[in-house]
């Protein structure tokens, strides 16, 4: 990629990441799962580890509902862009136009992860200032690091996510069926260690996962670079894959003639 290309590629990606935000900040759906949705995660964390034997543990269950936010925020934002293109009859001239269709999709999946940074923002906030959470990060000079590359990962999970979303005419359903097994795999509230041993490779394959333990690590202690790096790794796998699955989804697509609702 030349000097141009690159340029161009920057371009593509600031427009679209503004324009996608914006889209989002006017969705009234959008803005009722960004708002209310994580202080419900955050409140029902909250008391539930509050009642548990884990007291001292209530930063950590702030922290594990604004990680699951941000991913209902990611999938459900990149399944529903993929089918708003659907409903306004804008999808087939995003596939037939000469940028990459890849190109078209990463800043949606990036905007609604930047949109699900409020997630955390508000589920700590609410944490602090309702029930006296307080925020005392273990690695205070990680948690901000630890917490962008989760939402990277997260970011470079919907990509996939939105490949898939494309051959979909109900892209939806899809989402509503990979909202919980998602975070619950990935340990995002829950330890993963409580989960039946056959789906631990699962969890080791997941990029939330190690994104999860990164910021979790961050706030409670433990390791933070190593679960980062990994989930970064294995996000730039999704990225691979997305790219080559949306090549295969494109040419499904326009032979089954599955863009258009109608």
């Amino acid at each position: 990629m030349n000097g141009l290309s690159l340029q161009r590629f920057w371009r593509l990606m600031a427009v679209g990441l503004r324009t996608h935000v914006l889209h989002l900040s006017r969705s009234g759906v959008e803005l009722v799962m960004a708002v209310f949705t994580p202080l419900v995660f955050a409140t029902l964390a909250v008391y539930l580890f509050r009642a548990g034997d884990s007291p001292d543990r209530l930063l950590q269950a702030s922290v594990g509902a604004g990680l699951m936010g941000v991913w209902s925020a990611v999938l459900f934002g990149s399944g529903g862009a993929i089918q708003e293109q659907r409903w306004m009859g804008t999808l087939e001239t995003l596939v037939s136009a000469p940028t990459r269709l890849s190109l078209v999709l990463i800043p949606i999946t990036f905007a609604t992860a930047l949109v699900g940074v409020y997630s955390m923002v508000a589920t700590i906030l609410w944490g602090v200032m309702l029930f006296g959470v307080p925020f005392t990060p273990a690695a205070p000079l990680l948690f901000v690091p630890a917490l962008l590359v989760c939402v990277v990962a997260l970011g470079m999970m919907g990509l996939l996510m939105a490949a898939t979303f494309v051959l979909l005419r109900n892209a939806n359903a899809l989402a509503n069926a990979l909202d919980s097994p998602v975070w619950m795999l990935s340990g995002m509230l829950v330890s993963t260690a409580t989960l039946p041993a056959w789906t631990h490779p699962i969890t080791w394959a997941l990029p939330t996962s190690w994104g999860a333990r990164a910021v979790q690590a961050a706030t409670s202690g433990g390791p933070v670079l190593w679960p980062s790096a990994v989930a970064l790794g294995l996000g730039v796998l999704y990225v691979v894959l997305a790219l080559v699955a949306l090549v295969w989804v494109e040419r499904r697509a326009r032979g089954a003639g599955t863009l258009a609702l109608t």
